[in-house]
């Protein structure tokens, strides 16, 4: 007789501790289970009591994760979403044809999702699951098929496929263009308005920022009205189309926002990037014709990018 290898808790207490760690809450948690409170509390307690370490500090009005509570988070939530994969497929005698991507927020929000209806359209019959993290991570290890990633051509493993270059440009509100009081004519008219900047933090710079693109302008010394910071590439994109101000807009990117009137391009100035946009395909999909046909379709809308782009943005796409 063979004896039990696993000395887990069980499934409904890891749920629970998973759904009150997302949330922060054990209310939240309990009203997405369709639980008590008290519940899905002692299903914390007792996944604490099995490992001995507190996953949570239970403040006045407020829950936050431990150290360890963090660490267990994250497993927990790639072996439920990998549960909830193998079970989609098993239910669905294994007709259902997935593929899991990974980009950043910027790259998902501005270029990816305003293009997947197209791809339904073409493939009804493949989902898709977006991971949307500025995170680089491990695809084998996540189980995920593809990777959308901003680096240099040296940096991009072996069998990685150039999806586009990338380049940057003033865009702005057409209000702020309008706007007569404060012009936007000249480069050196910045000068009279508010910057936004991607702060995101990285070893290495997320996109091409300001000062890169006043090199390139003869503007070293200009010294704008103000200026707002994001973490976050889209948050600051949607700034600019607010009229918050005026901001770096990196093709291809912010395409589709340009030739939809809710961004403009005031100044023809835009400064290359030695880094481009590659698509990478996990070992794991190496079996996965579906996987190739989402790939083929990422290059295919690239091209249709290329093909479509206004002449300011073609000039912007061009090797340096």
């Amino acid at each position: 007789m063979v004896g039990k290898r696993y000395r887990l808790p069980p499934l409904n207490v890891i749920s629970g501790f998973e759904a009150a760690a997302r949330n922060l809450s054990f209310t939240k948690a309990a009203d997405e289970l369709f639980i008590t409170q008290s519940a899905v509390s002692k299903q914390v307690k007792t996944l604490e009591d099995h490992l001995g370490v507190a996953l949570f500090e239970r403040r006045t009005r407020e829950l936050v994760l431990t150290a360890a509570g963090q660490q267990l988070y994250r497993t927990a939530t790639e072996l439920l979403n990998w549960l909830q994969e193998e079970t989609d497929k098993l239910k669905s005698g294994g007709k259902v044809q997935q593929v899991s991507v990974t980009a950043s927020p910027g790259f998902t929000s501005l270029w990816l999702i305003p293009r997947l209806k197209r791809f339904r359209v073409k493939q009804p019959d493949i989902d898709v699951r977006i991971a949307a993290t500025v995170d680089i991570l491990q695809l084998e290890r996540k189980r995920l098929d593809v990777a959308i990633r901003y680096c240099r051509s040296e940096a991009a493993p072996e069998g990685a496929v150039r999806l586009f270059d990338y380049a940057a440009f003033p865009v702005c509100s057409p209000a702020l263009v309008r706007d007569r009081s404060k012009p936007l004519v000249k480069p050196q008219d910045l000068g009279a308005h508010v910057l936004l900047h991607d702060t995101y933090v990285t070893a290495q710079k997320a996109y091409v920022d300001w000062e890169a693109w006043f090199v390139a302008a003869g503007l070293q010394d200009l010294q704008p009205a103000g200026a707002l910071y994001f973490n976050h590439y889209d948050q600051m994109i949607q700034a600019a189309i607010q009229g918050q101000g005026v901001a770096l807009g990196i093709s291809p990117l912010v395409q589709e926002l340009l030739q939809s009137g809710s961004l403009v391009a005031p100044f023809a100035t835009s400064v290359g990037d030695a880094r481009a946009c590659f698509v990478i395909r996990s070992s794991l999909a190496a079996d996965k014709p579906h996987v190739d046909t989402f790939i083929d379709w990422l290059l295919d809308e690239a091209a249709r990018d290329a093909a479509s782009a206004m002449p300011s943005l073609r000039q912007a796409r061009s090797p340096r």
